[in-house]
């Protein structure tokens, strides 16, 4: 119900609007408010259905049907029946007495892409929440505060988005131009007025899988971007080492029926058109070791496992995860009570995206490794032209493989685990909040490793002068040079890696490939 307003082709930093509405969201508009700061607006479809959507609650509490989180208390306290003229303190107090997740705040990201997913779960027109509470939700969007969310000590929801609520109400904290305030004062600031919830607004904000779905987008596409990075820098480790292509022979890949590897082992072929290196090497070897030779079946099975999430997460983002969902019928409507809150379609996509970056990492981190042990590379010690003086890049495969230790520790799934809360009432719980906020850890893990080896395969492309690496192999080495020179001595290398991660993490490297060959196969 989303409306596609931009180019999906474009990158998320050249959008510069989203009108929420008339038609799925993408992901990349997603990102484009999460971490761009995009503008949010409404369409008319999308104002119609909220007022719609309002207008029965208020004919519900008016009638003072019996309907959960309305005229009832919370979880087991359902069984409580709560007065019409105490319809505004239930919803008050029920923020207050939810915020509670502790530990350091969320990130900037994370907290706009939680108020992002409020907007869409609630403006499907399903949760009766007024369309001034959601607008407020846009103007703290648009205006750049952002709450300040605790984010550690939630099962599946409600802790971090009733710290985020708290600020519509003109409580809590939130940050504005670089000042963390109390929230109303951000409020004012910004030239604000905080707003009175009003019946089923407090629960309708914090319930439903907003959390878990907005980390797990981040997740997916950091996941998404990594991997097309992850296929530039295997065949750039490919090209350094000696690698032979014939291991993506199309005759190969033919006789497996998995798509996702066929099409990996194209996208080696097509980086590595047209390089000195590789055709000078192709029989070099009679074949290569697995991080190499098995570059299209890993990544692929990575691939594979990403798009299945795609899917449900994308289907999470287009859905209502309230309840009680208010359903319109004819001229009335009815209050259907169930659990489309849980977050165990997403949880699991989340567990399995884990899994599959770990993969992805441990084969990045082999090929690392290989680049920078002489007795594999072929090439100088630690790629360095001194070594013994100098370590060159002894250490950045250290960091590759204590991030690796730390993502195998964080792929264990989450959502295999539950307990008890709320006196047993809710006697399970899905532990999707924590399964995706560890494939969004993991997702940026990667991101580095992928990092240090795209910086120890082009340091060890420069040994190979005067053979010319691949056009596109050629136009990111020079991409990376313009931030980190060619190393011929120890030096800082942190701030090389940086210069990396962050050109990676924004796509500029799987950017200048596609501009060269077309959309990488995913």
């Amino acid at each position: 119900m989303f409306h596609m307003s931009n180019d999906t082709r474009l990158h998320p930093s050249e959008l510069t609007e989203v009108i929420l509405g008339d038609g799925p969201i993408s992901l990349e508009e997603f990102l484009a408010v999460a971490r761009y700061k995009a503008k949010v607006s409404f369409s008319q479809s999308y104002r119609e259905r909220v007022r719609a959507s309002r207008s029965l609650i208020e004919t519900f509490l008016q009638e003072n049907r019996l309907i959960y989180g309305v005229t009832t208390g919370f979880g087991d306290n359902v069984s409580k029946v709560i007065s019409p003229e105490d319809a505004t303190t239930l919803q008050h107090n029920i923020i207050r007495s939810h915020a509670v997740s502790v530990g350091e705040p969320l990130e900037t990201e994370v907290v706009r892409a939680i108020q992002l997913m409020m907007l869409l779960n609630l403006g499907q027109g399903y949760s009766g929440v007024r369309l001034e509470v959601l607008q407020l939700i846009a103007d703290l969007l648009n205006q750049e505060i952002t709450p300040y969310a605790p984010g550690e000590g939630s099962v599946a929801y409600l802790a971090p988005e009733a710290h985020m609520t708290l600020v519509l109400i003109g409580e809590g904290k939130a940050w504005y131009q670089g000042e963390l305030l109390a929230g109303e004062a951000a409020l004012h600031r910004a030239g604000l007025q905080p707003v009175s919830l009003g019946c089923k607004e407090g629960l309708a904000l914090i319930n439903g899988t907003t959390s878990v779905t907005a980390m797990a987008a981040l997740a997916l596409y950091n996941a998404i971007q990594v991997t097309k990075t992850a296929d530039l820098a295997g065949a750039m480790s490919l090209e350094a080492l000696k690698g032979t292509i014939k291991a993506c022979d199309p005759r190969l890949h033919s006789v497996k029926k998995h798509k996702e590897q066929a099409s990996t082992a194209r996208n080696i072929v097509s980086i590595l058109e047209g390089s000195e290196i590789a055709e000078k090497y192709i029989d070099h070897r009679l074949q290569d070791a697995l991080s190499l030779r098995c570059i299209p079946q890993l990544h692929g099975a990575c691939k594979k496992t990403l798009k299945d999430a795609r899917e449900t997460i994308e289907h999470e983002m287009d859905s209502t995860g309230d309840n009680p969902i208010i359903f319109p019928q004819g001229d009335d409507g009815v209050a259907l009570m169930g659990g489309n809150f849980d977050g165990t379609f997403v949880g699991i996509s989340a567990d399995a995206m884990s899994i599959a970056l770990a993969n992805l990492a441990k084969m990045s981190e082999r090929r690392i490794d290989r680049l920078v042990n002489h007795h594999h590379s072929e090439l100088p010690s630690f790629l360095v032209a001194n070594p013994g003086l100098n370590s060159g890049y002894m250490i950045p495969q250290y960091t590759a493989a204590g991030l690796l230790g730390e993502i195998k520790v964080l792929s264990h799934p989450s959502t295999v685990d539950s307990m008890s809360t709320s006196a047993n009432q809710e006697d399970l719980v899905s532990l999707a909040y924590y399964a995706a906020k560890k494939a969004y850890q993991i997702s940026k893990k990667v991101e580095y490793i992928v990092a240090i080896e795209l910086m120890t395969a082009a340091q060890a492309l420069d040994f190979h002068k005067p053979l010319k690496p691949s056009p596109i192999t050629s136009a990111v080495c020079q991409k990376i040079r313009s931030k980190v020179p060619t190393v011929e001595a120890d030096r800082y290398f942190y701030t090389d890696i940086e210069s990396i991660h962050d050109q990676l993490h924004h796509g500029e490297f799987v950017r200048i490939v596609e501009e060269k060959i077309g959309d990488l196969c995913f």
